[in-house]
């Protein structure tokens, strides 16, 4: 009886102590094989993301007069945008109409950098 306890408290130490030293070494080589991207740093203009079309207002509230159609397809330039971020200034290089689009569906891509 007294050797299967011992038995069993080794197993139980060796299934603890084991995956802790072989993830140490396998930690160990990880930062050489990670390298920097400059990408990390990188923006990428806004996009129209989550639908295929926004539509331009006058103002910037979903009351105002809408002015025209932003299509997912049609590029872009951002003027400004509110403090909030929710509502955005744009001129559409397709159709030439200026206005503002929510900035629910228009943003930049974000990058996260883990270095």
């Amino acid at each position: 009886m007294r050797i299967s306890r011992i038995a069993a408290a080794a197993a139980v130490s060796a299934a603890i102590v084991l995956p802790a030293v072989t993830a140490t070494t396998a930690n160990a080589a990880a930062p050489a094989t990670v390298a920097a991207s400059t990408s990390c740093h990188k923006t990428d203009p806004y996009k129209v993301n989550g639908t295929s079309a926004v539509t331009i207002r006058s103002k910037a509230s979903s009351k105002s007069t809408a002015v025209g159609v932003l299509y997912k397809s049609h590029k872009f330039t951002v003027h400004k945008t509110t403090k909030t971020g929710s509502w955005v200034n744009i001129t559409d290089k397709k159709t030439g109409v200026k206005g503002w689009v929510s900035g629910t569906y228009v943003f930049p891509t974000v990058y996260t950098c883990l270095d």
